[in-house]
């Protein structure tokens, strides 16, 4: 974890090199989910609510997924763009260093323009968290931070799935896009809205259901039974994360080098 913040440190300085294009860059990833979450607000305009969620119901809702997908982007982009490394042939040089290639990967690139995104659903996240009427206590205010901490475990799992599967690919597979965007955009909003057969996939394969929709059943006291096994859910994003990293280690073994 040392050499991580080390990595850390060094790309962050070296992107402030260029402090007028980082700050830009920062500004613009405002606004992307800006517009997408005006677009969510004049929807609850006309319609008033969905299924029986208010706007700020699924606002909540909003704010951590998209909170959750930033960090993730932001610390665990270097999985994200990984087809490059095996395309150039770079991935042999973190081969033969002594350090874990799966902390070099991490280490290898860093999106801090996301903070910018990541301070529009912070205010999403806090504006309905003014506006929702929740009693409070110690077990809701963990189960949030456990969602936040879900949803990341499940976005870099994905990115993790993906890049692996450029060891046999080479470059990188668009369809992936599919399950962290379109994760994503499916997330913001409750899963009970949605089809059977979405609902299961997105609980059991890919369980943002269990980081996201069950845990805020029971913050907005809407859920009956253990209040402990709603805020425990979101731990399925950690099951979820380890075989991916199980994935990964049998892609290096099995890799060989582009010869570039």
């Amino acid at each position: 974890m040392k050499l991580y913040f080390k990595y850390i440190l060094i790309i962050f300085k070296s992107q402030l090199q260029y402090r007028t294009s980082f700050f830009l860059m920062m500004f613009g990833q405002f606004f992307i989910p800006f517009f997408v979450f005006a677009g969510l607000y004049f929807m609850f305009e006309r319609f008033g609510q969905i299924q029986g969620w208010s706007f700020f119901e699924v606002a909540l809702c909003f704010g951590i997924t998209h909170m959750a997908f930033s960090f993730s982007e932001c610390f665990a982009r270097g999985f994200d763009a990984f087809s490059t490394l095996v395309a150039g042939g770079d991935f042999d040089r973190l081969l033969v260093r002594p350090r874990s290639t799966v902390i070099q990967v991490l280490g290898s690139k860093f999106e801090f323009s996301r903070f910018g995104r990541l301070a529009q659903s912070l205010l999403v996240l806090t504006w309905a968290l003014y506006n929702l009427d929740i009693t409070w206590s110690a077990v809701k205010v963990i189960t949030i931070l456990l969602m936040i901490g879900g949803g990341v475990m499940i976005f870099t799992g994905i990115f993790i799935l993906f890049a692996t599967m450029s060891f046999w690919t080479i470059q990188g597979l668009e369809v992936a896009n599919v399950f962290t965007d379109g994760g994503r955009e499916m997330a913001q909003y409750p899963l009970n809205i949605y089809q059977k057969g979405v609902r299961i996939f997105f609980t059991f394969i890919i369980p943002f259901g269990c980081v996201n929709y069950l845990p805020l059943l029971f913050i907005l006291d809407k859920a009956h039974g253990n209040p402990i096994g709603y805020m425990l859910t979101p731990l399925a994003g950690v099951l979820f994360f380890l075989p991916c990293l199980l994935v990964w280690q049998f892609g290096v073994r099995h890799y060989r080098s582009t010869g570039s």
